[in-house]
């Protein structure tokens, strides 16, 4: 399935965040492409509140991933200093690709091969010029 949503502000990126999450199913991992400043944790922290998560939900940019408990636990990965699986595994978070219980998002999913092939969701968002987001889901087909 593919869908385009037009995001005008941080609000309707968590709203989708918000909707995407009663998707979610053990398992399942999920990528966001998109530039620096394009909405990619905004849109984590609407999966978070979708879960029931109540813990604040921030960048794990320098430690790589967070984790936080709700309905499902939410593996929040950020691969922007990473540059390959290995990379990842050194660090013991490949076993989070995908996780065996909960569901990870990875922001910069393009830094590891394969990733973006393996994701269950993957969203694309794209900035345009009148400060919208441009978001494209694509899901996986389940078997």
């Amino acid at each position: 399935m593919n869908k385009t949503i037009i995001a005008r502000a941080a609000s309707d990126m968590e709203e989708i965040g918000v909707g995407l999450a009663p998707a979610l199913r053990d398992g399942m991992l999920v990528s966001l492409v998109g530039p620096l400043g394009s909405g990619k944790t905004t849109l984590v922290k609407g999966i978070a509140k979708g879960l029931l998560i109540t813990e604040v939900v921030v960048s794990p940019s320098y430690i790589l991933a967070r984790e936080y408990k709700g309905r499902l636990a939410l593996h929040h990965v950020d691969a922007y200093r990473v540059g390959s699986l290995n990379e990842l595994a050194e660090a013991g978070l490949d076993a989070l690709l995908p996780p065996e219980r909960g569901v990870t998002v990875v922001e910069w999913p393009e830094r590891i091969d394969g990733l973006i092939e393996a994701s269950d969701i993957l969203a694309y968002i794209e900035l345009q010029d009148n400060g919208s987001r441009r978001i494209t889901l694509t899901t996986r087909a389940v078997s």
